[in-house]
């Protein structure tokens, strides 16, 4: 880490500045602003997800900690946590309400100073230089508390991946430094799926070539790893056992790759017709969104869930990048036309990945065709 003097002294010792990742993550955000908005449900299990109705096709888009003790989590099908937990409060998801307070707390970071890479509604990522980088993580804390009335956790680390592992350690509303320091002893022990990036599948294969510990990922044969997951990826779940990742914490605004539509079907789609228009309102939709982002289509993927519950993606590149409504929906409908016509659909998924600002395509010159 790059350290620089600081002009303060105290107590005789001169202080020195070091660059800190800080990975700050709201405590159970969405049912925190809930409570927020209705005092009354402090302290009692509830549920968000869907319309709020567990007799409906939606899964938990989050649980509050006293839901969480029944052992539901985020997407669990709703009406199986609300078995779980019957005494739960059911609300639907108000994603405005969120994002706005989102906002205020995003607001109240860059107050402090530091460079702000948002990652999502509920948790960024902070660039500091400082001394005391708990003590940095502790006046965010206040300052996200004071704007806002929500707790957060923060992970201090030398790296994005060591921060965000560390907040896992912090919560709730806690602060938790994980560096190269103390990685093997905090660790080694643990399970590779405590890592960030490797899930229950990613768990599997590793297991399958003995690795079942960060510490046994650390000491893994890199060819091996290699071989399983190529050369990018298994470069990459090398490095990740020692906790080696990025440090550089980049506030440039977000730029969405693609858009996505997906619907749960409360009736199973039971015929090619109805599958073949469900696709096609979705295919349009997506096509809107594009519209609104200026940047032609260059590939578009089909998502099916069938029952009872099968997950398959088809996608397709077209023969080159558009903005034309009917090239889209027509890729769309030619990939609902490789769909089993014998089996039921639950869910279905369109998304379109445009042409990136930085790929050279004029986007803000790329004329539009077709009716929205």
């Amino acid at each position: 880490m790059t350290r620089t003097a600081r002009g303060d002294k105290t107590r005789g010792v001169r202080k020195t500045s070091e660059r800190w990742v800080l990975h700050v993550d709201l405590d159970q955000f969405i049912a925190a602003v809930e409570v927020l908005r209705r005092p009354e449900l402090a302290g009692r299990p509830i549920l968000v997800g869907g319309r709020g109705d567990p007799t409906e096709r939606a899964v938990v888009a989050t649980a509050s900690y006293e839901a969480r003790a029944y052992g539901v989590g985020s997407g669990m099908p709703l009406r199986v946590a609300a078995r779980r937990v019957p005494d739960a409060v059911l609300l639907p998801v108000d994603a405005p309400a969120y994002a706005a307070a989102s906002e205020e707390v995003m607001g109240a970071l860059r107050g402090l100073g530091p460079v702000v890479e948002v990652l999502g509604w509920d948790e960024a990522f902070l660039g500091v230089e400082t001394g005391d980088p708990e003590a940095f993580a502790r006046q965010a804390q206040r300052a996200v508390l004071d704007a806002t009335r929500l707790y957060c956790s923060v992970g201090v680390g030398d790296n994005k991946i060591r921060a965000k592992i560390a907040t896992g350690f912090a919560k709730p509303a806690g602060v938790f430094r994980l560096t190269a320091a103390n990685w093997v002893a905090v660790m080694a022990e643990r399970p590779t799926i405590a890592l960030w990036g490797v899930g229950s599948r990613v768990a599997r294969r590793l297991e399958a070539h003995g690795i079942r510990t960060v510490g046994e990922l650390a000491a893994a044969d890199r060819e091996v790893l290699l071989a399983e997951f190529g050369p990018r990826m298994g470069q990459w779940y090398a490095d990740l056992g020692h906790g080696i990742g990025s440090a550089i914490v980049d506030d440039t605004p977000w730029v969405a790759r693609g858009h996505s539509r997906e619907t749960t079907y409360q009736r199973n789609l039971t015929s090619p017709a109805e599958v073949e228009a469900a696709v096609q309102e979705l295919a349009e939709q997506v096509f809107g969104d594009t519209v609104k982002e200026g940047r032609p289509v260059f590939r578009l993927t089909l998502k099916v869930r069938y029952a009872p519950f099968f997950t398959q993606t088809r996608s397709r590149k077209l023969a080159a990048p558009t903005t034309d409504r009917d090239t889209v929906v027509t890729a769309a409908l030619a990939l609902a036309g490789t769909l089993d016509p014998g089996r039921e659909v639950r869910l279905l998924g369109v998304r379109a990945e445009m042409v990136m600002p930085e790929e050279g395509h004029p986007t803000e010159r790329t004329p539009i065709r077709g009716r929205l």
